[in-house]
């Protein structure tokens, strides 16, 4: 398992962009519709193959006959960041692993990126939602590898939680990702081309 994304999420595309954008410094490029969940996105290409999502409900699409994920049919307030995604190269075998809630997979599509993601009935993932989301990608196509190189490099990815034990005995130890105890939240660290920039 490794990671993959981070998604940073907004009552508005605009609200989340914007929050991700004036935090390092950089502009984010245009993504995509996921026709499935009812949202869209924006991105932006960091190093070492990895990638940021900003994400947000789609106003002009159809309301999808299920939950969204990343728990935005529920969100409110402030952008931030609120979810971590990591990948699998088999998601069954991977769900197999980890405790009920973390989802079921879903095939979907976008233009030519193909991948499966594992997403729970209510749309909010364990341990607060800070369980790391679940993903499979198909084929050679990755987001990062069509994305402009930003400049930006995670340094790491802190998840603070009550129970942050617990939930680093269940995932163990994965690269630029520690394990904190506190109220449940995000907070990553990068390496910009403005110097260390935090996104949270």
């Amino acid at each position: 398992m490794l990671l993959d994304h981070l998604a940073v999420a907004g009552e508005t595309l605009e609200d989340a962009s914007a929050h991700i954008e004036q935090a390092l410094g950089v502009a984010l490029q245009p993504g995509g519709k996921h026709e499935t969940f009812g949202t869209y996105n924006e991105l932006l290409g960091l190093r070492d193959g990895l990638y940021l999502e900003a994400i947000a409900i789609d106003p002009q699409a159809q309301r999808p006959g299920r939950t969204r994920w990343f728990d935005l049919d529920r969100f409110e307030g402030s952008p931030r960041l609120t979810n971590w995604i990591c990948r699998v190269e088999d998601i069954e075998a991977s769900l197999a692993l980890f405790p009920d809630g973390v989802g079921q997979p879903i095939d979907l599509t976008r233009g030519a990126l193909r991948w499966r993601m594992a997403v729970p009935p209510t749309g909010r993932l364990p341990f607060d939602n800070l369980f790391p989301a679940l993903i499979e990608w198909q084929g050679d196509l990755h987001p990062a590898d069509m994305l402009q190189n930003s400049g930006c490099r995670l340094r790491r990815l802190v998840v603070y939680h009550p129970d942050a034990l617990t939930l680093a005995r269940h995932l163990g130890a994965l690269d630029q990702v520690v394990f904190d105890t506190g109220p449940a939240a995000l907070r990553a660290e990068f390496e910009t081309p403005h110097g260390v920039r935090v996104l949270e």
